[in-house]
């Protein structure tokens, strides 16, 4: 089980979506935000909640993403410290 989680980690495809992911992260939440603004405008009968729905789909894309690359950087860091750990174990050997 572990070997296919590591294969599929080093498919190079794997990253790639990964990491296109956050491209597409910050566009789809301001369009979320917006359609809810829109929504919010026509039920309220209001011309100007849909520029809180964009203000707030930027801010929560932005929080998204900032938490992805916090999880990038935990990961390659545990993966860092796994190998050298493995490093001195086969020298003490």
């Amino acid at each position: 089980m572990k070997d296919e989680k590591q294969r599929r980690e080093e498919n190079p495809w794997v990253m790639v979506a990964r990491y296109s992911e956050i491209g597409f992260l910050i566009p789809a939440s301001v369009l979320v935000g917006y359609l809810f603004g829109l929504l919010a405008d026509h039920l309220l009968h209001t011309h100007w909640i849909y520029l809180l729905g964009i203000v707030f789909g930027a801010i929560s894309g932005f929080v998204s993403m900032i938490r992805r690359a916090l999880q990038a950087s935990a990961e390659a860091d545990a993966e860092e410290t796994k190998e050298e750990k493995e490093k001195k174990d086969t020298r003490h050997e």
